[in-house]
């Protein structure tokens, strides 16, 4: 790409930069967790936002609790927040709470059982659940409504004509996500190579989608496909970094040279197939600018002011936690950073494609990167084990648990239908 068709290519670059070393943090200790929620009525039906009882009306009921709230231009309530603690809806409504940074994982339990309970509270008598699937249990995604938000209609037409894995994504998905910290740009570097090493095996020890639409799914791990298979350009692996050379202004420069998707023209948001960097062509990036496009990109390991670890499908909590605890273990001790630079030395972008594949047809049976699938996720957890502080070693066993029986929280579903 050339100065003259990108003039302020050079310090776009820079700007993204800029903003990622923002995040370096003097010492990296402390955890973020997402994790979304489905609600569903007792005969199964969804439960739509602008129902008697849907999601905005929960909202509602919560903002007493939430002193900042977001509304669409129209003002409709899709959001609430304060300090520590956020509630927003996804695509078709799934309900969020993010919360964190927690230096402690026990304080992070209590607070999303006490976010699952007020819920709970809320909806007694209402005939609803509160479930926590990776994938939408009784319904097509097609089938399920979006919010009223412009982006989301934006995201459903373009993803929408790639495949209809981007509609699956969309409406019929939901994670737990767990974003950690970086000491230094080094210290990113690292952590991101490592992270997308992880991303296989956690996939498969957070594997937690038994119907897929409206089915018993065809495979395990229906959330890697639905990932793999839904927009090349802004999924998957970020492009180079497993390589030794990757660098933060490598990053910058994938950013520039994806589709911005959602474009901002005079203050509304529209459709856009433009490269990011013709998009800022003759402007440098704001900060609000960049915050605005890493929000549409959706690779396992997104890199922000942090590092997004995003692999995971949504868990019951103790399970969600168990998770933190295990990316808090492998990523914030240092012999358990020398320990995975052992075990992924030899890892390649292939290797992990690969494993994907593998683990989405034999799961626990399958080998990875040379290896039974079973004994790497042993390997991880041993490692977190020894990297965590002994006041939060027990929030593991329910992953634990899980690896120890070769199996997952779908195929335990699936066993009890």
């Amino acid at each position: 790409m050339t100065d003259s068709t990108q003039p302020m290519r050079s310090a776009n670059v820079q700007a993204l930069v800029d903003y990622f070393t923002s995040g370096i943090k003097e010492q990296a200790s402390s955890v973020g967790i997402e994790l979304e929620h489905t609600l569903v009525k007792s005969t199964g039906e969804p439960v739509s936002y602008s129902e008697e009882y849907g999601q905005q009306w929960l909202l509602e009921r919560l903002a007493s609790d939430y002193t900042d709230e977001t509304r669409t231009s129209r003002g409709d309530l899709i959001g609430l927040g304060r300090p520590g603690a956020s509630v927003t809806l996804e695509p078709a409504a799934q309900l969020e709470l993010s919360a964190g940074p927690f230096a402690d994982l026990n304080s992070a339990k209590r607070a999303f059982e006490e976010f699952e309970s007020a819920i709970t509270t809320l909806l007694d008598g209402c005939d609803m659940e509160l479930l926590t699937p990776g994938y939408h249990p009784t319904r097509r995604a097609v089938d399920l409504e979006l919010i009223p938000k412009t982006r989301y209609r934006i995201m459903n037409e373009y993803l929408g004509a790639i495949s209809m894995y981007g509609i699956c994504m969309m409406r019929g998905s939901a994670s737990t996500q767990v974003s950690i910290d970086y000491t230094s740009a080094d210290d990113c570097l690292r952590k991101l190579r490592l992270a997308h090493a992880c991303v296989p095996i956690f996939s498969l020890m957070c594997d937690n989608s038994p119907i897929f639409e409206g089915n018993v799914r065809p495979h395990q791990l229906m959330r890697t496909e639905i990932w793999e298979r839904c927009d090349p350009d802004r999924c998957r692996l970020v492009p180079g970094v497993l390589e030794p050379g990757f660098s933060l202004e490598r990053y910058a420069e994938y950013i520039l040279d994806t589709p911005s998707m959602v474009e901002v023209r005079n203050g509304r948001e529209v459709l856009s197939e433009r490269r990011i960097g013709d998009v800022f062509a003759d402007r440098v990036m704001t900060r609000t600018d960049i915050e605005h496009v890493l929000s549409v990109f959706f690779t396992d390991v997104r890199l922000k002011t942090y590092i997004e670890i995003r692999p995971a499908d949504a868990m019951p909590v103790a399970c969600a936690i168990a998770y933190a605890a295990l990316v808090k273990g492998l990523f914030y001790d240092e012999a358990s950073l020398n320990a995975l630079d052992r075990l992924f030395a030899n890892v390649q972008a292939r290797d992990i494609e690969d494993a994907k594949a593998a683990l989405m047809q034999r799961g626990y049976q399958a080998h990875v990167y040379g290896s039974p699938a079973s004994e790497l996720a042993d390997e991880l957890l041993s490692i977190a084990h020894l990297g965590l502080p002994e006041s939060e070693r027990a929030l593991l066993t329910p992953l634990a648990q899980l690896v120890s029986a070769r199996t997952t929280l779908a195929e335990v579903a699936l066993n009890e239908r």
